[in-house]
């Protein structure tokens, strides 16, 4: 009867009968709901004239097509509409569209952003890293310097940023991370967070998402009625007239679209029909264009109907695990799973209700024909037709093949036993032999490691040993040596170890020593080995990163891979030159600097992150303000020793890093400080860049080997360094003080006379007679060009001048100055040349001088003796030879002055002792703090009237002492400190305490190395002090600050079975 009210009925009775199909029954009720859906979308020209004054399409003058179940084409209509007309399913596919463009303006935020900071993409330079990807290699090959064996990018980001990424959904976690975390994890090593990034928290799309609808400012500021919030869950915007299909009138009377439609700009210009753009935000929605299979790759070209009856509704593509609605729809399951997780449990065609527990496998008979289907093979020079059931299998067999033809280049490793004496085992062969009989297995694997696992032939080897351990059921060792190749053995870090030893002062046999002694005793590799820690400290020394000077560096060359070299390298001789008696070795400037910027590279962009800015937009118009100093180590003689007969004299000359500031605005020159070394006079901080056997008082070897070095300097203050910091190239332009001198080393650069000139000061011109009659009232004259014009006025003598009257028209100037300095005060020598000075009045005091006029020498060592046994006695202040830092800072204190009073007999030469040093205390902190401004404003506010008091009160009470002369440092005490601060802002900051505290450190050095030839000592002592000033190896002794807690649980096994807190501090290593 069905068919016959087919053939009858309507106006499609003249179409021809159906063919027949041996599954009748199928074949009937799926192609009467195909010609159901043609007679709905193409209706015949006989339906066209009746429908021509009617605006909508009458769904009641279809033909009644009885159906299996008994229902009439307008119930199957119904049906597919979700029990309802076409008219009134109208809004509800509005509504479901509006959902799925929700859904996917959500996906597409997500998209944009990164998965661990939370920060756009688009704002941070540098490529996108996909979070479930494997490691490529470049980061696989920097994680593995650093001691990393990772694979896989969730790995690395579980262990730095503490965060599992492995069960992350599209829809609401994003699936890429910025080059910025990139960044953090390559610089903690794969192992540990050296910055503070904040994971986000992602939580599913809702109706109050912040993506989709950010919170706006509030109006309270600028005085305007603030809007209440809509009831409505999205955002509207207001369309343009060229799109009608989505518009909805408000209640306000305007003219609305959904949110994110302004995201896409596209969409004005050309228009897209529903269902198109609904397909579109499927595909977003399921994305599993690699796990199912498209239908262009079936054989035949099968009708378009017939084709939709295998597609999945969702995806579009050939149903995967195909599963039923009760509306009779097909969907793969995942797809309909995760359609419904986000839009809701409705159907995605008719928008009816369907729950995870209403879907069913269809019918066997559809199952059967499904996997039937004949697919082409889509791989080159295959293109055979496969079942749809066994095509997985056929795509398998193909990478079944290719894994063949890849192990069948490797030959066999096995080596045939040709006679001879037994073969002996391999383990009691000599290192020798091994290599020699495994020598064809070891190119296979090196063949193998790199070209499946990207060179990594360590991690190759040890899986083979972990493989075959378990084969052995040794299982024990294996979960040992797991451990250890997942990064969470017992053995440090080869930067913690070169740590230690740099900062124990361990030489290579007494770390070996260790090495061997910790792993007998707990039977585990805690320390790494002497090799691992040359490699590590590589990465330290200057010499390993590239950069570039714009424009090149004049008369240096272009190399970038320079490590030490010697000092006399740029000795420039004649031929009446002598050969240099000396040693010396050094850094070259520039390759120093870069690696002391590499250093600070972490602090750089915590620094611009501080001050919120963004360091990809930062790259240009960084300023680095560099402290030179120089000194002389003094004696540093040694029993053994070999080599050319050179001074057991050395000199340090080192720099420090003050700060780096960023220009922001190229019209305003603003500049912002975004680093500033928080201990400048510290031995920490003060890198070496020379050392020399020389004395500091020959003027003439002194200026030959420091002269390159000055070269280099004048060239790189003409040029800017560009250096990839945080992943981006960026310019630094250098500024040099050279502020860390001694009044010696100040003399000698700047070729004044000697320390007893008539001209006492270097900063001013003022004679030793007029320094001591004005004891304030001075400016600072001298410069370094002004000390070279009248070098040249010494040298020409262009008036024809008298010695004397040349002498004081060029005010003690009688050699060529060679280094620039900085017109300051160096505050650690001034405060030991200021101690000298109240220790010799403390002497006279004792001695009642200003009664009587030159006493005799015994006279005077007496005073000595009594004071130095009245100082050792109450504040336990032992005689030194030559003042220090140490007892001057003892010695300059009201205790001492107290204790010096019970042996002077006056009480009013007493009060005026007490006096002075009251006033010298309230001057002190002002010269010696690192920032007076803050540190000590009421001091700096009272230092011109303290200075004037304390002046008047030695050029009255101990005028017997100060007519007519002064001493170099209390002249400037007095006269220049304001005038300075107010210029630099500091005096404290700018000394040469950081290079005079690591004159201990070269005996130290020195000691380490099993070198006796004195140049490669001198090699040992630059590298190790090097090392010990890296704030790259300072930020792992803090953050492994509990090593040696951790290195005693690890020995001691009932410790590790008491305490569970500290094995896992031993995993974190």
């Amino acid at each position: 009867m069905a068919e016959e009210s087919l053939e009858t009925d309507g106006p499609r009775s003249s179409m021809p009968a159906e063919l027949p199909h041996p599954y009748s029954k199928y074949t009937q009720w799926k192609f009467k709901l195909f010609r159901v859906k043609s007679i709905e979308k193409a209706p015949m020209s006989s339906e066209k004239e009746a429908m021509s004054g009617i605006s909508k399409p009458n769904l009641g003058t279809a033909p009644n097509i009885l159906l299996d179940n008994g229902t009439t084409t307008g119930s199957v209509i119904k049906l597919c509409l979700g029990g309802k007309s076409k008219e009134t399913a109208e809004p509800l596919h509005q509504s479901m569209d509006l959902k799925l463009e929700e859904t996917d303006n959500h996906i597409k935020h997500l998209r944009c952003l990164c998965r661990l900071c939370g920060i756009l993409l688009r704002k941070v330079s540098g490529p996108i890293h996909d979070v479930h990807a494997v490691l490529d290699n470049d980061s696989k090959n920097s994680l593995r310097k650093m001691g990393c064996t990772f694979t896989k990018w969730p790995e690395v980001i579980h262990k730095v940023f503490k965060v599992d990424v492995t069960t992350d959904t599209e829809s609401v976690h994003p699936l890429s991370f910025c080059h910025r975390c990139w960044m953090t994890a390559i610089r903690g090593g794969g192992v540990c967070n050296l910055s503070e990034t904040k994971v986000p928290e992602w939580k599913p799309h809702c109706a109050l998402c912040h993506l989709c609808s950010p919170k706006k400012q509030s109006f309270h500021t600028t005085g305007r009625k603030r809007r209440t919030a809509t009831s409505r869950a999205h955002s509207f915007v207001k369309r343009t007239r060229l799109e009608h299909s989505h518009i909805t009138v408000s209640s306000e009377g305007r003219v609305l679209r959904p949110f994110g439609s302004h995201l896409h700009g596209a969409a004005l210009k050309t228009w897209k029909s529903p269902s198109i753009q609904r397909k579109h935000w499927m595909r977003t929605i399921t994305h599993c264009q690699k796990q199912h299979l498209s239908s262009k790759l079936m054989s035949e070209n099968f009708p378009v109907d017939f084709l939709r009856s295998f597609t999945c509704m969702v995806c579009d593509h050939l149903l995967s695990h195909p599963v039923q609605a009760p509306c009779g729809h097909l969907f793969c399951h995942s797809c309909i799973i995760k359609y419904k997780n986000l839009i809701g449990p409705h159907c995605p065609a008719c928008n009816l209700p369907c729950s995870s527990d209403d879907l069913i496998p269809p019918a066997k008979t559809f199952l059967f024909v499904l996997h039937s289907l004949l697919l082409i093979c889509p791989r080159d020079g295959c293109g055979q037709h496969v079942r749809l059931d066994s095509f997985k299998a056929h795509c398998m067999s193909h990478e079944a093949q290719d894994a063949r033809q890849q192990s069948s280049q490797l030959d066999d490793y096995l080596v045939a036993n040709k006679g001879g004496r037994p073969r002996q085992h391999l383990l009691s062969l000599t290192r020798r032999a091994q290599k020699h009989r495994l020598r064809s297995l070891k190119k296979q694997v090196r063949m193998f490691a790199d070209k499946e696992e990207g060179g990594d032939l360590k991690s190759v080897c040890l899986t083979l040993y972990l493989l075959a351990l378990r084969s052995a059921n040794e299982h024990r060792m294996a979960d040992e040596l797991e451990v250890t190749m997942q990064g969470r053995g017992f053995a440090l870090h080869p930067a913690v170890c070169l740590a230690i030893r740099v900062n124990t002062f361990l030489s290579c046999s007494q770390y070996h020593k260790v090495y061997r002694t910790v792993k007998a005793t707990s039977g585990r590799q805690i320390f790494q080995p002497l090799h691992a820690l040359r490699a590590a400290e590589k990465e330290l020394l200057p010499g390993f990163h590239q950069f570039e000077w714009q424009p090149a560096l004049k008369n240096v060359s272009a190399s970038c891979n320079v490590r030490i070299i010697n000092g006399l390298s740029g000795w420039t001789s004649t031929l009446d030159d002598s050969p240099p008696e000396t040693i010396t070795r050094r850094f070259r400037y520039d390759v120093a600097l870069v690696s002391a910027i590499k250093d600070l590279e972490e602090d750089i962009v915590e620094g611009m992150r501080e001050r919120g800015m963004e360091d990809s937009a930062c790259t240009l118009g960084f300023s680095v303000l560099i402290k030179e100093s120089c000194d002389g180590m003094g004696d540093v003689s040694e029993k053994h020793g070999g080599g050319p007969v050179v001074p057991e004299k050395a000199v340090r000359f080192s720099f420090t890093i003050m700060s780096i500031s960023v220009l922001l605005d190229e019209g305003n020159r603003q500049e912002v400080t975004i680093f500033t070394e928080p201990k400048p006079n510290s031995e920490l901080c003060c890198k070496p860049l020379c050392l020399m056997f020389v004395d500091e008082a020959d003027h003439e070897s002194l200026t030959a080997v420091l002269a390159p070095m000055v070269a280099e300097r004048n060239a790189i203050k003409e040029s800017r360094l560009i250096l990839t910091i945080a992943g981006l190239p960026r310019s630094f332009r250098f500024h040099f003080r050279g502020s860390g001198y001694d009044e010696k080393m100040v003399r000698e650069f700047e070729g004044l006379e000697a320390s007893g000139s008539t001209y006492v000061c270097t900063l001013c011109d003022s004679s030793r007679v007029e320094a001591a009659k004005n004891m304030v009232l001075h400016s600072v004259t001298r410069s370094h060009d002004e000390n070279l014009a009248r070098y040249e006025i010494w040298r020409t003598n262009p008036f024809s001048e008298s010695v004397e009257e040349l002498r004081d028209r060029v005010k003690g100037v009688s050699t060529k100055p060679f280094i620039e300095t900085h017109s300051t005060l160096d505050a650690l020598h001034c405060e030991i040349g200021n101690a000298t000075e109240f220790y010799k009045i403390f002497q006279d005091e004792i001695g009642e001088v200003y009664r009587k006029e030159n006493p005799s020498r015994e006279e005077r060592r007496s005073w000595r003796a009594a004071l130095d046994k009245e100082l050792r006695q109450k504040l336990k202040l032992k005689p030194v030879m030559r003042m220090n830092g140490n007892y001057a800072r003892k010695l300059m204190t009201l205790e001492a002055v107290q204790v010096v009073c019970e042996l002077v007999p006056s009480e009013e030469r007493r009060e005026a002792l007490r006096e002075l040093m009251r006033l010298y205390l309230q001057m002190k902190p002002v010269w010696r703090s690192t920032c007076p401004a803050k540190e000590c404003p009421d001091q700096l506010c009272r230092y011109s009237f303290n200075s004037q008091s304390f002046a008047d009160l030695i050029s009255t009470t101990f005028k017997y002492r100060y007519k007519g002369k002064i001493t170099n440092y209390l002249h400037k005490t007095l006269a220049h400190v304001p005038e300075i601060i107010e210029r630099d802002g500091s005096i404290g900051a700018w000394a040469s305490e950081g290079n005079e505290s690591a004159n201990k450190l070269f005996r130290r050095f020195r000691k380490m190395n099993a070198r006796q030839s004195k140049a490669f000592e001198l090699e040992d002592v630059l590298k190790h002090h090097w090392l010990y000033t890296s704030k790259y190896l300072q930020r792992f002794m803090q953050a492994h600050k509990y090593s040696v807690k951790t290195l005693q649980a690890t020995i001691d096994p009932a410790e590790i079975q008491d305490s569970k807190s500290m094995s896992q501090e031993v995993i974190d290593f």
